[in-house]
This record gives structure tokens, sequence and C-alpha cells, in this order.
């Protein structure tokens, strides 16, 4: 989580060893980091409040970029690990047996 003047931006990381092995090694592709290329905003309400997707307004106004790059490695040099726990995924097992809808 990256606290910033306007908002707190979030990004998700695949595995913290990933994360540190980037900021060890910057030439490891963001793509193996980071679990997508959202950027997250919480309207100052921290790691556990509802995350919204940034606009490019907000990534432009406080990063000076729209790319979501530019952002995204700011937020993972300057930001601060937040660990969370991620609930059980639950979903069907095998589709195929009910047919399409």
């Amino acid at each position: 989580m990256y606290r910033a003047k306007s908002n707190d931006f979030i990004v998700l990381v695949g595995s913290l060893d990933a994360l540190a092995k980037w900021k060890k090694d910057s030439s490891t592709p963001l793509v193996d980091v980071v679990d997508s290329y959202e950027i997250f905003v919480t309207n100052k309400h921290g790691s556990q409040g509802v995350m919204d997707r940034a606009s490019h307004g907000q990534l432009e106004n406080e990063f000076g970029s729209k790319k979501p790059e530019d952002a995204i490695e700011k937020i993972l040099k300057e930001g601060k690990v937040e660990q969370t726990k991620m609930g059980q995924k639950y979903g069907s097992t095998n589709d195929a047996k009910f047919g399409s809808l």
C-alpha cells in the first residue's frame, strides 16, 4: 500500500518472494510480480477499505503518468507491504455435467 497525498493506492502481488526478488533486481518483469496491472484506491481507508480501480486521472495526478507500469513501480518501491489472508475460493467442480446456461 502506498499512502499518497490524495489517496491510498494498492497493488496486489503474487507472492512476497517475487516482490523481494524484483526489489533486488528490477530487471525482473513486473508481470512476474503483480497479480494484474490493476491499481486500486481505498479513499483513505487503508488496506481494509473498499478497493476501487484507480482512474487514469488519479494516476496522472499522483504519479505524473497515466501508464499503470509507472505507478506500479513506484508503489512497489516506496509502498508498505501489507499481507492479508485470502478466503477459500469456491466454484463449480464439474461444469460439464450441468450443460450451458
